[in-house]
């Protein structure tokens, strides 16, 4: 059964697919500190509310006018401006800046007015149809100097004006304001326009429909400006003229043929003096410390004891607390990359922070809440608050954490308010937005060019063993005859070495067989000339009957016999040798007076050789067996005498090199061939020519030679003289201490 193929390539791409755990691991490690960043900013956040606090404290002054208050009315707060508003250039251009403090009243938000019969603000009439166009609107208030301006946007699909001849209020849309006066009477100013531009406020009495019964107030002042979903309202008021109440009801009526009253929606009930809305005007001490120690970071709040908001500066969109810096712009390919490959993906799993949203909870004048509770207990407290947000620019609503905290303000140990600082998440957002696109920006470069790294490097090294494959595959023919070779390589890596031991294997392997291939045609040549002179000493004395003759034939015969018996013994020497070996012992013996004695009979031997010795005096102590080290010297000695020139010495030293015995055997004569130095000592190996034949030689004598080096833990190479020509065989040895008795 076959099975899929897994090559080096797929191992590496898969490896490589495990680097996808270092963009999860630079996610959490960016998650984390973006945890201690929201904790340092909730500190820093904290640490700003203490401060506001502790400069408010010790000033009951400031919290006195306004905790006096009463009343069930929804309080109203004047936000202070920084110069005047023109009321009568038909734009509402200079609300702009403070347009984001805008309160929001929808119909049905509030109780019944018992101004009008209408249920729930809103007639349903049978046979009509529907509910008619929903009222709402935004308004604020401002104060600047001693004059009061009100800014209304009325959201009103079908605009009804006051005909100019009409007398009722009812029967168009209209607005009311509802006031305790600095006299603490009860007052009511009515606005039915005719048209829009400049408007007329008529003060009426508790009959306000009808109109003749009324006068014109010339303290207010304003206009009327048409919009695409309704119209707005620019009005001001001198400020003495308002006590600490304050109402305000819009008037809306839909159809302009039945100009039927549909709806009334008011900040509060209009039909007492006891259930208008308290006018909170802010403290101007209070203003200035606030405004003093705040900056556009934070949206900062002070409450008195009753959870009324006195006043605030900055407002939740602006307050980011981190702003960063814009990139530098890209540009190129990378810039294509990202705009239409990441950044969608991106999208997809990041989520944008908010800049322009408006809570409810922010713009309200009463703030509750866990925190709030907590410091007018006297225990500040800081940490995220989720919020339901509304997205001014499309009235979309969206999830959004706020770093809230709240620290009480103290006379002595009575608590008489309290301080709230908010900041949005979007500054810290961002910076964790922009810091996961850099991280994943750098991690997927990183692993792109790790991937293709290791793919080209795969396909280097598949190409290499594929080239390895084949070479071995083409050495053998058919026949399974040696008719190619490996070519090393040259690259220092393990790869390489493979190569090079399969080129070194299959090289001594195509020597052996070559040497077995020609074996017969040397055995042949060895053994021809003794089977000759056997064969010529045996028919001669057949033929001959004189015994002195007989007698010579006879020791050619056993000279034959002799040099045929000697062909088989070296041929069977390596064997027994390497058995001998396993069964033979090392013991302390004293190599320089081995190779002394060697020396002496090597003189005895070749009578014709010149031997000189450079044997060290002292001790050289080794673990040996002193026979099979004579066996060493004797092949070793061999060869230099049969390939010194004639005429020269056969050099023989004995000495120590530090913890190593150095013996070396060194004759004048033809230099190794570089490719045979390190071939030499295999066996079968024979570099003799056929003159140097006089004696038969397989080329077994240095192969023996390296087996007993080897089994005395030394080593023994051969290399050419540098001075003159000539070879020297070097035998290393490890020395033994001898202990003396």
């Amino acid at each position: 059964m076959l099975r899929a193929r897994f090559g080096l390539r797929s191992k590496l791409l898969l490896f490589a697919a495990l680097l996808l755990i270092l963009p999860w691991l630079g996610y959490r490690y960016i998650l984390t500190m973006e945890q201690y960043l929201v904790r340092g900013q909730q500190q820093v956040v904290l640490g700003t509310a203490r401060a506001i606090a502790t400069s408010l404290s010790e000033r009951p002054e400031l919290f006195t006018a306004q905790a006096n208050l009463d009343g069930d009315g929804a309080g109203l707060y004047l936000y202070p401006l920084n110069m005047s508003l023109d009321v009568h250039d038909s734009t509402l251009n200079d609300w702009r800046s403070y347009q984001q403090y805008e309160q929001f009243i929808r119909e049905g938000s509030v109780l019944p007015n018992s101004l009008n019969q209408l249920s729930s603000f809103r007639q349903r009439r049978l046979g009509l149809g529907g509910e008619g166009d929903p009222l709402n609107y935004y308004y604020l208030l401002a104060q600047f100097e001693s004059q009061l301006y009100l800014y209304l946007r009325v959201e009103d699909r079908f605009h009804v004006l006051r005909k100019p001849a009409e007398m009722r209020l009812d029967r168009s849309d209209a607005l009311q304001l509802a006031f305790i006066n600095d006299q603490g009477s009860y007052e009511r100013l009515l606005i039915a326009p005719t048209h829009t531009g400049q408007l007329e406020a008529w003060q009426a009495t508790a009959d306000f429909e009808d109109l003749s019964a009324k006068y014109r107030d010339p303290r207010l002042e304003g206009q009327l400006i048409p919009t695409r979903n309704g119209y707005d309202y620019e009005l001001t008021i001198p400020l003495e003229t308002l006590g600490e109440k304050l109402a305000i009801a819009v008037y809306d009526v839909d159809s302009e043929e039945q100009r039927s009253l549909d709806a009334v929606v008011s900040t509060s009930d209009l039909s007492s003096a006891d259930t208008l809305g308290n006018l909170l005007q802010p403290t101007f001490e209070l203003d200035r410390i606030v405004t003093s120690l705040g900056n556009t970071s934070f949206f900062i709040r002070v409450m008195d004891r009753t959870q009324r908001v006195l006043i605030s500066t900055g407002n939740l969109s602006s307050a980011e607390g981190l702003n960063l810096t814009s990139p530098v712009p890209e540009n190129g390919l990378w810039l294509w990359i990202r705009s239409n490959l990441l950044y969608p993906v991106y999208d997809l799993v990041l989520t944008e922070p908010t800049y322009r949203y408006l809570d409810n909870s922010f713009t309200e004048n009463r703030l509750g809440g866990g925190y709030v509770i907590s410091a007018l207990t006297g225990n500040p407290q800081a940490g995220l608050l989720d919020t339901s947000l509304q997205i001014t620019s499309n009235d979309e609503s969206a999830q959004a954490r706020v770093i809230e905290a709240a620290w009480p303000i103290k006379v002595g140990q009575e608590i008489i308010g309290a301080v709230v600082v908010d900041q949005n998440m979007a500054g810290i957002d961002s910076f964790r937005n922009e810091a996961l696109r850099i991280l994943i920006d750098s991690m997927l470069g990183i692993i792109l060019l790790i991937t293709m790294a290791m793919l080209l490097f795969a396909n280097k090294l598949s190409q290499r063993i594929r080239q390895l494959r084949n070479q071995a595959e083409r050495i053998l023919d058919d026949k399974g005859r040696f008719t190619n070779t490996i070519v090393p390589s040259r690259v220092n890596d393990e790869v390489g070495d493979l190569s090079r031991s399969f080129a070194n294997i299959v090289d001594r392997l195509g020597q052996y067989t070559h040497y077995l291939e020609n074996m017969s045609s040397r055995l042949s040549h060895e053994l021809r000339t003794p089977v000759t002179v056997v064969r010529s000493s045996l028919e001669n004395l057949a033929m001959l009957t004189d015994n002195n003759e007989a007698h010579v034939f006879i020791e050619r015969a056993e000279e034959g016999i002799k040099r045929l018996n000697l062909i088989l013994s070296n041929m069977s020497e390596a064997a027994r040798l390497e058995q001998l070996l396993q069964h033979a012992e090392r013991e302390p013996a004293q190599l320089n007076l081995i190779i002394q004695a060697c020396v002496e009979e090597y003189r005895q031997i070749y009578p014709k050789s010149n031997f000189t010795t450079e044997i060290s005096q002292e001790p050289v102590c080794v673990a040996a067996s002193a026979e099979h080290i004579a066996q060493l010297m004797d092949k070793v000695v061999a060869n230099a005498v049969d390939f010194a020139y004639p005429e020269t010495s056969i050099h023989l030293t004995c000495n120590l090199d530090l913890e190593e015995a150095v013996v070396t055997v060194s004759n004048h004569g033809p230099w190794l061939d570089p490719a045979m130095q390190t071939r030499i000592f295999d066996s079968m190996i024979s570099v003799r020519s056929e003159k140097q034949r006089e004696t038969p030689h397989l080329g077994m004598g240095l192969h023996i030679a390296r087996m007993i080096a080897e089994y005395h833990r030394g080593y023994i190479y051969a290399d050419n003289l540098l001075e003159e020509e000539g070879v020297i065989v070097v035998l290393r040895l490890p020395t033994e201490k001898i202990n003396s008795q």
